[in-house]
């Protein structure tokens, strides 16, 4: 088969395999996007309330990106030495991260410098944008569903 654009020397279309490593592209796509969200939410923050409010929109993000970043990096590590067991670290993580995320926030109670509606509106729409990103990210990834097929040539090559 032929590709249209020629694209490879000699014209022909080569199959290519699974993405490598998709986890840290969806945790760069997910971290930039939901970090540019920040940066403006910040902005409007100062602008409107104060510098007070902007560090608790920052904030916000920084717990929601800290959190879900930490599946994806072990969705990343857990993922080359055994990539089916990459989902159910995913769901050992979202358990311990939902523990960690309660104990952070009770933890810390209510600094007198934090505005909650920024804190608030900000990590909530860190969450939706980061799923969004996720979901689109993993959606361009390639996976390899059946196994590549044996090489037959060098199979009977001593039986001859």
């Amino acid at each position: 088969m032929r590709s249209e654009d020629g694209s490879r020397s000699g014209g022909y279309l080569t199959p290519s395999g699974p993405t490598a490593a998709p986890w840290l592209g969806i945790l760069r796509a997910a971290f930039l996007l939901t970090g540019a969200a920040a940066v403006l939410a910040a902005a409007a923050a100062a602008v409107l309330t104060g510098p007070g409010a902007a560090a608790s929109s920052l904030l916000g993000w920084f717990l929601i990106a800290a959190f879900f970043g930490i599946s994806l990096l072990v969705g990343h590590f857990v993922g080359r030495s055994n990539p089916s067991g990459a989902i159910g670290m995913f769901a050992v993580t979202y358990a311990i991260k939902i523990v960690g995320f309660a104990a952070i926030l009770f933890g810390l109670g209510t600094p007198e410098w934090l505005h909650r509606e920024w804190f608030s509106l900000t990590a909530v729409g860190a969450v939706v944008l980061w799923q969004a990103a996720e979901v689109r990210a993993y959606s361009r990834t390639r996976h390899l569903i059946y196994a590549d097929i044996p090489d037959e040539t060098t199979k009977g090559a001593g039986h001859a």
